[in-house]
Formats: structure tokens, C-alpha cells, sequence
């Protein structure tokens, strides 16, 4: 039997900056609905770790990344066709500005035709809101837009001046108030984890709902329009899956330390028949038994005393390189496989010593954009944001493709079995490559 048309309430927040109040709004938005006995799934568009983190607590709802060029159309339509049979109400959050990027927010929204609610930081301004709400209303006519959401507007008359310069086709959704205890915590590359601050988010998101409920304008707390989603066949195959890690068994580094894993590539390494343990560099003495070894990004600058005193897993992983077995080090993971790293505070400590060169934090500034990850096994889209150097690296094996840049991206290492970049690698991109990157040897 064909699978038919899913329609489910679907809103898409975005706005014209970042720091304009999209993750706060969405994660209360989804703590309201939620406390109704609603199921609300989360998506997050482009490349994001912290969001989503925050985003599931708040839903209590996996949240999954959303990226046509990372991920691909039908990978896209697949995920939202899935959620639409399960939820009731559907909330993407976009990424930057709202037009920002190759492919943009705006692009993912009209492409599945998904209404937009612009989040607006009114502060110091008035009918000047309501022009830059209708410039991004306007500037496209395949986006639809569901009306403007005044974040941080002083008073009733602050709104009253923002609502009698909106045209009737741009409603004014809601008027929040500044409210610091709804703000919700950050550090250097962007919002802290939420397994940090579990009590404390469930602290700011029912203030937050609280927030919603003292709006004005109550546009935002009844369910948006239906959106008709459709099955993947109608858009595009699915990619074949051919099981080519079928017995394996890989270790997936996972603690404060190394958290940045989408859900999306758990998923697509058991799609490819591996079976998943987890294990902490930080606090377990040895590796499980496996056949292949995940370090993935995270903070590990954060944790480098702890890391490197923590010589029992040091060993075991220098001696899982030394048996060449398969090792994938993103960014972080990368950082814990050189020499030596040195943290925010200047201190340097050794750490695994499985690839040659010195990692060092630096600051505010930082690399970020998108990356395709160009390997002898094949070509992985992914994306590269760190605020840290490393010297004295070995002669890459290739280096990242940028989206839109001529200029070489970010380098790749192998030796022995291990795979080595700052680069966030997406599996969903290249599920094939993938897994040849946790096979022994992956230059064979």
C-alpha cells in the first residue's frame, strides 16, 4: 500500500540575526505544548550540537538536524514525514538569519512548505519592528510567514506602537518581556550541554512557559495550521543501505567531554549493522571490547587535567591504535588524539599521542562553515567550528572541500587505522565511506 499524505501543525521560527531569542522561544513554545499533553517534535536546522540538547529536554522528544545540503532533500522529507505521523505539533528552529546560508532557513521552510513566525529583539526600537518583520515578510514570495514574535518589548505601549505598524497579514504573534531567568546559559562555543544543567533548564522552562502565557498577543499559544508532509518516495529514493559493518562491534566516547554526536549517525551506524557501547574518557579505566573506536567532538579543553591523568584509558586507546584497528577523531576527539593540548588557562597536558602535533585553544576566534570531508574512501559532508589550533600535524591525506570558498578546509589525517580532522563528519551523507573509515586500515 502507498503511504499517503501526513498533515500535522507546523511552525518554523526564525529571524533576521542571531541572538534574537529562536532557541529560548522554541524550547518554551515546546515546554507549553508539551505540558498540554501534546507530542512535539523539534528539528534544528544546519550543523548543531547544543540546541538540540537543549530542545529534547525540553520536549521530551528526540531533536534531530535538519540540512538540505549536509543531509540531502529526501533525508530531509523522510524526517519530517516520520515526525508527522507521531506528533502534534511540529517546530523547526532555524539557524542565523533567515536568508543566511546556501541552503537558508528560509529555503528548508519553503521548500516543505512549513509557515515562519519571525523572532524579533524589539529592544530600542518601535514601528521600526515592524518594517524590518515586513522586509523579511516580503523579500521572498515562496515564504510563508505566520506573523512577528516581539521579543524583549519593554511594556503594553511598546507593543501597541509595533502592532499599529504591522499590516493585517503579519499579525503581532507575541510580546515577551526581558526575563533573565529565562535566559538559558552559555559558554564559548555556545550554549552549555544540557546534561550540565539539567535542574536548572527545568527551572527556566516552566518560567518560561509562564512568559508565553503573560503575552498580550496570544497568537503562539494555540497550534499553527497543518502542514501536509509527504513520503520520501514521492521526492526522491531512499539511499540503499548495504550493511558493511554487520558484527562490528564500535566505541562511542561519550561523557562531559566528548558530546557532540548526532543522533543521526547512531542511527546510521547501527543502519549499517554495527553495534554501539559507550564508554568515558574521563572516568572508565579501560575500553570495551570492540572492533572500532569513535572520539567525537566535544570539550575536551575543558577536561584536560582529568584526560590526562587518566592514564589507564590512555594506554588502552594507544594500544587499540598500535593493533591498527579503526579510529574516527572529530575535532575534540582529534584535539585528545595529539600530543599535548593546551586549555583556556594556558596548561599544558600530554594526551593519547596517536597522532603527532600540539592542540592549543585560542580565544574567540575560531574556523566555522561547511565542509565536505574529502577522504581516499570517499566524500563526507560535515562541518568544521572550533576555537583551537594544532601544529606540528603529520602530512594530511586530503583536506576538506568548503561550500562556497576556494581555499582548502580543514586537513585529514590517517595512519594505522585512524582518521583524524577537525571536521564534524554527517554519516547520512556517505553511509559507504563511513564505513570504511571503521574498518581496520582505512587506506585499504
Amino acid at each position: 500500500m502507498t503511504p499517503s499524505v501526513v498533515h500535522c501543525p507546523s511552525l518554523f521560527l526564525t529571524a533576521p540575526a542571531s541572538n534574537q531569542g529562536k532557541t529560548t522561544i522554541t524550547a518554551a513554545l515546546a515546554r507549553y505544548f508539551t505540558n498540554q499533553g501534546k507530542v512535539v517534535r523539534v528539528f534544528k536546522t544546519g550543523p548543531d550540537y547544543l540546541d538540540p540538547q537543549i530542545l529534547a529536554q525540553a520536549s521530551k522528544q528526540p531533536v534531530e538536524q535538519l540540512d538540505i545540503w549536509m543531509a540531502g532533500e529526501a533525508y530531509c522529507q523522510d524526517k519530517l514525514y516520520q515526525a508527522a505521523q507521531v506528533a502534534d505539533l511540529i517546530l523547526v528552529e532555524g539557524a542565523m538569519g533567515m536568508f543566511d546560508g546556501e541552503p537558508s532557513s528560509a529555503d528548508l521552510a519553503a521548500r516543505f512548505g512549513i509557515p515562519m513566525a519571525i523572532v524579533l529583539d524589539v529592544k530600542g526600537m518601535a514601528q521600526t519592528a515592524a518594517a524590518v518583520a515586513m522586509g523579511l515578510a516580503n523579500f521572498r514570495d515562496d515564504v510563508q510567514v505566520a506573523g512577528l514574535i516581539a521579543n524583549h518589548c519593554g511594556s503594553e505601549r511598546h507593543a501597541e506602537l509595533i502592532r499599529e505598524a504591522l499590516p493585517t497579514n503579519l499579525p503581532l504573534l507575541a510580546t515577551l518581556k526581558r526575563d533573565e531567568e529565562i535566559t538559558l546559559p552559555e559558554r564559548h562555543l555556545g550554549l552549555v550541554q544540557a546534561d550540565e544543567v539539567k535542574d536548572e533548564l527545568e527551572i527556566r522552562f516552566e518560567a518560561a512557559v509562564e512568559w508565553l502565557k503573560e503575552t498580550q498577543d496570544t497568537g503562539l499559544l494555540s497550534l499553527p495550521n497543518a502542514v501536509p508532509f509527504y513520503p520520501v518516495n514521492q521526492v526522491g529514493a531512499k539511499q540503499t543501505i548495504e550493511q558493511h559493518l554487520l558484527g562490528k562491534t564500535i566505541a562511542v566516547a561519550k561523557d562531559a567531554a566528548f558530546s557532540f554526536i548526532y543522533d543521526a549517525n547512531l542511527m546510521a551506524l547501527k543502519s549499517l549493522g554495527a553495534e554501539l557501547v559507550f564508554f568515558s574518557p574521563l572516568h572508565d579505566q579501560a575500553l570495551p571490547k570492540a572492533d572500532a573506536l569513535w572520539l567525537p567532538g566535544g570539550y575536551p579543553e575543558l577536561h584536560t587535567k582529568a584526560l590526562s591523568e587518566n592514564t589507564a584509558m590512555r594506554q588502552a586507546i594507544q594500544d587499540f591504535y598500535q593493533a591498527g584497528k579503526g579510529i574516527l577523531a572529530e575535532c575534540g576527539g582529534m584535539l585528545y588524539s595529539l600530543e599535548t593540548l593546551t586549555d583556556l588557562e594556558e596548561n599544558e597536558y600530554p594526551m593519547l599521542g596517536i597522532l603527532a602535533g600540539q592542540g592549543a585553544m585560542r580565544g574567540e576566534r575560531g574556523c566555522q562553515g561547511m565542509q565536505t570531508a574529502v577522504t581516499p574512501q570517499g566524500d563526507i559532508r560535515g562541518h568544521a567550528h572550533h576555537r583551537s589550533r594544532s601544529a606540528n600535524t603529520p602530512e594530511p591525506v586530503g583536506y576538506g572541500r568548503r561550500q562556497r570558498h576556494p581555499a582548502p578546509g580543514e586537513a585529514i589525517y590517517q595512519q594505522k587505522g585512524l582518521t583524524a580532522s577537525y571536521l564534524h563528519l554527517f554519516f547520512q551523507s556517505n553511509l559507504d565511506a563511513t564505513a570504511k573509515l571503521f574498518l581496520v586500515n582505512p587506506q585499504d
